[in-house]
């Protein structure tokens, strides 16, 4: 044989250049995950081009990752819902359910009860505290009913839908509750409820470094157990992309300055003096993406590093083997519908400190959006295959076609429209890709 029939093919370290396919491969990236990149990238230029240049603009951008945190965080929930081959209809109606009693709870309960004003700097812990409890007592019930009830799970969350929707008229026939308490309305965004130039790329900067940190973590551990370990050059390639996307998309939060009355009136309660040009401050990423940061990366430990995580994925792989291995199969879809209430009661939490009011039609059709976020993210309804990353993705690509449509004055209905063909084709293709897996 040839000395290049004989020679390695990898043995510089570098990508051969054969096939994009063989340097993927030695990346070990999730190909899905990158197709959802890609799909979102395409409607990012898509839109941007049709909409001449407006919706890649650090303003839109900005209120696109707003406006995907909840949806987002609620996702997150969701995938391990339908991987334990369940489904939870409810999270809307929830979601508004939850929103409301923590207004109850600033605006009346605590005023009219204890006495306490909603200015109080506190107010918004108990408030949060209540809402997080209620949250996992609703989860728990719901998943009570599924796990060891015996009902579908259809069912039980199509009639907590209801249920949940009909209790926020009881509260307080339907009055919009307003306004909430000031600290608990940044955890809804806008320019006072953002991180600011500073703390944001600090933040970026931590982030970059984790990236770092678990590249390093997980070959030390797959060395340690003889597993084995992507070259060093894709290494090296995931630590710079990652770290990249991280820093340009502080970059692009921070491009996004005050509005000018906002910063000519903030300039007047601080004595400062105006420049020429006005003054410019830099908004920053917003506290609702960092909660969604911060959720998602808890969950993805959740789902990947913890016992409870591989039992989730275990029981939709297979409930009966499942079972059959020692799994105490009732206990942990319960558990899954608690932690779902849980996230519905942070993305209450954004939304309603968000609107600065809780209204009777928070979260209408919200449940659709979360689950067509997790759905078109990679979750198969068939169970057993989702991923965290993928839902946050799929939330972005959402609200991307949303937002990009609302730029180009596409009614409502429309909007429904397509979103709802972008689901059904996600689901065919999750069909088709497990046909040719079989």
């Amino acid at each position: 044989m040839s000395e290049a029939q004989t020679a390695p093919p990898t043995t510089s370290g570098q990508p051969t250049g054969r096939s994009w396919r063989t340097a993927l491969r030695a990346l070990e990236l999730d190909t899905r995950l990158l197709g959802m990149i890609g799909a979102l990238a395409v409607i990012w230029l898509f839109f941007n081009f049709v909409s001449g240049g407006n919706f890649l603009t650090p303003r839109n951008l900005w209120n696109l990752s707003v406006q995907s945190s909840s949806i987002a965080i609620m996702a997150t929930g969701m995938v391990l819902i339908i991987v334990s081959r369940n489904i939870d209809l409810s999270v809307g109606s929830m979601l508004g359910l939850l929103g409301y009693t923590m207004a109850m709870v600033q605006v009346n309960w605590l005023p009219n009860v204890l006495g306490v004003s909603y200015h109080e700097p506190y107010i918004w812990v108990v408030a949060l505290l209540v809402g997080l409890v209620m949250g996992a007592v609703i989860g728990g019930i719901t998943g009570f009913i599924v796990s060891y009830g015996g009902v579908p799970s259809f069912i039980v969350t199509l009639g907590g839908l209801l249920v949940w929707r009909g209790l926020i008229f009881r509260y307080a026939q339907g009055q919009t509750l307003a306004p909430l308490n000031e600290t608990f309305q940044l955890f809804g965004g806008g320019p006072k409820g953002a991180l600011g130039d500073v703390a944001s790329w600090v933040l970026g900067l931590l982030a970059c470094a984790g990236i770092v940190y678990t590249l390093w973590s997980g070959r030390r551990r797959k060395r340690r157990y003889g597993f084995p370990v992507r070259a060093m050059w894709a290494e090296v390639v995931v630590g710079v992309v990652g770290c990249v996307v991280v820093l340009v998309a502080v970059w692009v939060a921070n491009s996004y300055s005050w509005p000018e009355a906002l910063a000519t009136q903030y300039a007047v309660e601080h004595g400062i003096t105006e420049p020429p040009g006005g003054l410019i401050i830099p908004t920053g990423i917003a506290i609702p993406v960092v909660v969604m940061l911060g959720v998602g990366l808890v969950m993805t430990y959740i789902a990947t590093r913890r016992r409870f995580g591989r039992y989730v994925y275990a029981i939709g792989g297979n409930p009966d083997a499942a079972e059959l291995g020692g799994i105490n199969v009732r206990r942990t879809i319960m558990l899954t519908f608690v932690l779902m209430g849980i996230l519905a009661a942070v993305s209450a939490a954004v939304q309603t400190a968000r609107l600065n009011a809780a209204v009777t039609n928070l979260g209408v059709q919200n449940e659709l959006d979360v689950i067509s976020a997790a759905v078109i993210g990679g979750t198969s309804f068939a169970g057993g295959i989702g991923t965290i990353p993928g839902a946050i993705l799929g939330a972005f690509v959402m609200q991307s076609l949303r937002s990009g449509m609302l730029l180009l004055n596409v009614d409502s209905p429309t909007q429904d429209i397509v979103v709802g063909m972008v689901l059904v084709a996600a689901v065919g293709f999750d069909s088709y890709v497990r046909r040719r897996g079989g």
